[in-house]
């Protein structure tokens, strides 16, 4: 065998125990099992996880015949992995029995609540890393990197009852590329494509904080979700991303694009109860940039 031979075998072998190792470093996790979620996991990283509607939990989950405090997973001494009903409405099901006290936990296991099934994952399971990359593809915008709307929906109400349980500041950003139709008609739908995900790239590696949620709406729409955040700081951030993307060179095939954006930004504040109400507010503080001349940053004033 020639030397090169032996290189790239001995590369592979180090990645491969490199993704092994990554693996049996990982906590216990429940993968979701079907549904619009299915693909999501979740860790179980402290000694008691508790799941249910409820904020305050360490899986907030808000799905149809979830009760606000529903189940808990805890470990033993011996990290023995344990599942207890909390006096949940429907019940919980493990396997498709109902459980009536703790019951042990196995790899592979099914638990069953409402109209959602959780699979258990043991820490340091060897097949993490594929239920790693099949969470990645379920929660993300295969053209652009960015989390979905999904994925976004799901963040953006367990975001909203922390932040009532809480009090924190909770700020929402939302942005469209302007004139991204006559782009498309004018220089193409794959010049489209790429603006899409060089803009995203640009926005990820620049202007999102690691406790962000930034996602791909749909279309040339994009939403940044910023826990923590009052409107005044997110105002700030808003205005920065709206400066790189008019300056950067957005260029395909030898062509510069006219590449800007209309960005809205809205904060948690009296008057918003929901969601459902932050959105509609960012949404149209977006339209207000549009109507005052595009490419600049408008909160919602009310």
């Amino acid at each position: 065998m020639s030397d090169d031979s032996t290189i790239v075998i001995t590369d592979i072998k180090a990645a491969l125990d490199s993704s092994d190792l990554q693996a049996v470093n990982k906590p216990a996790a429940l993968l979701v099992v079907g549904g619009e979620l299915n693909g999501t996991l979740y860790d179980l990283k402290n000694i008691e996880n508790t799941l249910g509607r409820n904020a305050d939990n360490t899986i907030p989950l808000e799905l149809q015949g979830v009760s606000r405090y529903h189940f808990k997973v805890s470990f033993n001494d011996s990290s023995q992995a344990f599942v207890e009903d909390m006096g949940s409405k429907n019940g919980t099901f493990l396997n498709n029995s109902k459980i009536e006290e703790r019951s042990p936990l196995s790899k592979g296991d099914i638990i069953k609540i409402g109209s959602v099934a959780l699979k258990f994952i043991p820490a340091g399971d060897p097949e993490r890393n594929a239920y790693d990359q099949l969470s990645l593809e379920a929660n993300t915008d295969k053209h652009t990197g960015c989390f979905n709307k999904a994925y976004f929906n799901n963040s953006l109400d367990q975001e909203m009852k922390k932040a009532k349980l809480n009090g924190s500041p909770l700020s929402l950003i939302i942005f469209d590329l302007d004139h991204f139709k006559k782009l498309n008609d004018n220089y193409g739908h794959d010049a489209g494509d790429y603006v899409l995900k060089e803009m995203a790239d640009l926005v990820k590696n620049n202007g999102v904080r690691e406790q962000d949620i930034f996602a791909r709406y749909g279309g040339e729409e994009f939403v940044i979700l910023l826990p923590k955040t009052n409107l005044k700081y997110s105002f700030e951030i808003a205005e920065r991303l709206r400066k790189l993307i008019e300056a950067h060179s957005f260029t395909y095939e030898s062509q510069k694009l006219p590449v800007t954006a209309s960005i809205g930004v809205a904060d948690y504040r009296q008057g918003v109860h929901s969601g459902v109400d932050l959105f509609k507010r960012a949404d149209s503080a977006v339209y207000k940039s549009k109507e005052n001349g595009r490419n600049q940053v408008q909160f919602y004033r009310g």
